[in-house]
């Protein structure tokens, strides 16, 4: 297979081998460097491993790109379409490894970071600086669950965006790209206001941490997995979102103006936006036949759950 590009990983930990294993496979030539000497001489054995898990799932290409596993940075920085950063999440760690990237890589690559927390402008805070760089913010495990959302900084350029995910897509990523930089990115601030709430409840005495669990593993996780938050209301209601705003729009503005939230009114235009957006993806006369699609989709997820659950030790 020829080489579809060549991919820098720094940091051979669970999400840097997990990144190397996903672009070797799609045939990127895959550089992976840690000076820590334990990490890196198990990098090829931990990136077979994540390979496995990836044929598991029914995701491997077999393609079979060069793999370099090094323990400093060298001259193949030169030649990388894009590096990706995945080490510890220390601020000052990280400022000095983008300003060596910024002298040392190709003035074409992609810079960007795999942080769970900090955005490019803290990383870079000149916007000179930013052009190139971004934060791609991964689901553990990368090589399994094929998201990654694209941060830009405010000076990254829309140039950067659309080679970072292009990139992103070539490996078999399906990418967001987000519309500015937000703290917390998109996946942390959605969990984060799940934990918040969550941890609300069992503080209040409402329900116990494994009823609510049960709740979500049970309930809301087999339909989000299939649907989203957005498709599931519109599937759960007749007249789509519109009707489901109107019928639980007031409900869910007094949870969450009870807990002290603002922005919590979803404004006719607002529901308007998302209704334009669904329907793009899914028109109105289709709807009854997606909703169908779901019932016997959701069957045969939850037969697949029950059963890996019943395989589990504890």
């Amino acid at each position: 297979m020829k080489q579809a590009g060549h991919l820098v990983v720094l940091g051979a930990g669970s999400i840097g081998v997990s990144f190397s294993a996903v672009f070797r496979d799609a045939g990127f030539e895959v550089t992976i460097c840690d000076p820590d000497t334990e990490r890196s001489s198990a990098a090829t054995q931990a990136i077979e491993a994540q390979r496995a898990a990836m044929a598991l799932a029914g995701l491997e290409r077999g393609g079979n790109g060069k793999l370099n596993v090094v323990g400093s940075l060298d001259s193949t920085v030169e030649k990388a379409d894009m590096v990706i950063e995945a080490g510890p999440e220390r601020l000052e760690d990280k400022q000095a490894i983008f300003l060596d990237l910024l002298e040392r890589a190709s003035q074409d690559a992609i810079l960007a970071t795999a942080s769970s927390a900090i955005p490019m402008s803290r990383i870079l805070p000149r916007p000179a600086d930013q052009a190139r760089c971004l934060v791609a913010h991964p689901v553990n495990p990368p090589a399994i669950l094929r998201l990654i959302e694209l941060c830009p900084a405010p000076a990254t350029s829309p140039q950067t965006m659309e080679k970072a995910s292009l990139l992103f897509d070539r490996a078999g990523f399906r990418s967001v790209r987000l519309g500015h930089e937000i703290e917390g990115f998109v996946l942390n601030r959605l969990q984060g206001a799940v934990l918040r709430e969550a941890y609300r409840l069992v503080d209040e005495g409402v329900v116990g941490a494994e009823d609510l669990d049960a709740v979500m593993r049970l309930g809301l996780g087999p339909r989000w997995a299939l649907s989203g938050p957005f498709e599931t209301a519109e599937l759960n209601t007749p007249g789509g979102i519109r009707a489901h705003a109107a019928r639980m729009g007031p409900a869910y503005r007094a949870m969450g103006e009870g807990r002290g939230e603002t922005g919590c009114d979803w404004s006719t235009a607002l529901v308007s936006r998302v209704e334009s957006e669904r329907r793009a993806v899914v028109s109105e006369q289709a709807l009854p036949k997606r909703a169908e699609w779901r019932v016997k989709a959701v069957a045969r997820l939850v037969a697949v759950r029950d059963k890996l659950l019943g395989e589990a030790d504890v």
